[in-house]
């Protein structure tokens, strides 16, 4: 049986290839989507993460997911903060979304002293800022296009600046202006977006929150443990992240469904009297079923491997062309993205199989 389902698919060899693309196309589109939307949120965590901050203040009403653009408030409330008994370190930072041809990011504005005092930054090259017009970018930046080194100059929001230092990466953002710099071109130079604190001791991490509501002026000003923000930055807390991804893979499941329904139906009715045949020489129903559904199995599993193969393809371009984009591939979807293609094709394959099952020996003989 083996040896004819091979044949019959090199019967037509065009037909195959196309059904193979298709559930390559199918794994490829699930593989990538979810590698570019979960890597994303996955690198935003581990940057935040590593910061080295215990606690996040931000202004009433913001969150993680609309406090990044701005400075609202005045960067002298990390003053008061210092002054609380159980805060270590306060840093204001400066956030601000901004799409470039190099896509979105984050422009980080920091009082270097006091962002360095939270976990100091690894110098590669070069070293903290000389002057307002100053720049510190991370490795995986300083990699992007031809290569950045200190002394060189880089476009920020219209700005050109000089990279003075490049650091490892993994400390929030992975490009660094002074705060009043980046303050200052967003028309607020003593702003802040948030500040970031560092206690003297994680377990008054709740005296903190307490000793911050019960100063004046900052009693509806949000306050979160970094753990608390941490655990936020999943899927499921993004507003339509799951949404979209389910879409992305009901789309891809449609195209490999019909694909495979399409040529599986197709080899049907051009082997009606072969199948007439196999039924006249005893062949039972499940025979006939089988042979459909292994010519449809050994076709998703060529076109699982095809996709997965592929994927890293287009990882290993992108990494080269983009090396600031996160494009994880993990084990459990490269085995979720397998079942979710095997399963479609068999689907599709399943009333064609079930068709050529049906056929009447007598018709299918006489059959032109």
């Amino acid at each position: 049986m083996n040896r004819m389902v091979v044949g019959n698919l090199l019967h037509r060899p065009l037909r195959s290839a196309i059904s193979v693309l298709a559930v390559a196309i199918e794994v490829i589109m699930i593989l990538s989507i979810v590698a570019i939307m979960v890597g994303m949120v996955a690198g935003n965590r581990k940057q935040t993460s590593g910061i080295g901050a215990d606690l996040i203040v931000r202004p009433p009403n913001q969150s993680f997911l609309t406090g990044v653009s701005g400075a609202p408030v005045p960067a002298k409330v990390a003053d008061v903060l210092r002054k609380l008994p159980h805060v270590a370190v306060a840093a204001p930072v400066v956030q601000q979304l901004t799409t470039q041809s190099s896509g979105v990011e984050i422009i980080w504005g920091i009082d270097y002293p006091s962002f360095n005092a939270l976990r100091p930054f690894t110098f590669l090259s070069g070293g903290p800022f000389q002057g307002p017009d100053d720049v510190i970018v991370d490795d995986i930046f300083a990699r992007t296009g031809k290569g950045y080194h200190v002394g060189d100059p880089i476009s920020i929001l219209d700005h050109t600046f000089r990279i003075c230092g490049i650091v490892e990466h993994g400390k929030g953002g992975r490009k660094f202006l002074p705060i009043r710099t980046l303050g200052g071109l967003l028309g607020a130079e003593n702003g802040a977006s948030l500040f970031y604190i560092k206690s003297d001791n994680p377990q008054n991490e709740s005296l903190i929150v307490k000793e911050v509501h019960s100063t004046p002026g900052l009693s509806q000003y949000d306050v979160e443990t970094l753990q608390a923000v941490l655990s936020m930055m999943t899927p499921e807390h993004l507003p339509g992240f799951n949404a979209g991804l389910h879409t992305v893979i009901g789309i891809a499941v449609i195209i490999g469904f019909l694909v495979i329904f399409q040529a599986m139906y197709t080899a049907v009715m051009e082997r009606t009297r072969e199948i007439g045949i196999l039924k006249s020489l005893g062949a039972s129903r499940f025979y006939i079923m089988n042979v459909v559904l292994r010519e449809t199995a050994l076709l998703a599993i060529l076109g699982i491997l095809a996709g997965i193969a592929a994927t890293y393809i287009i990882k290993g371009i992108l990494s080269a062309a983009f090396p600031t984009l996160p494009f994880p591939i993990t084990g459990s979807w490269l085995l979720n993205a397998s079942a979710i293609a095997f399963i479609g094709a068999m689907a599709g394959a399943c009333y064609p199989a079930l068709k050529a099952a049906r056929k009447d020996p007598i018709e299918a003989l006489a059959y032109e």
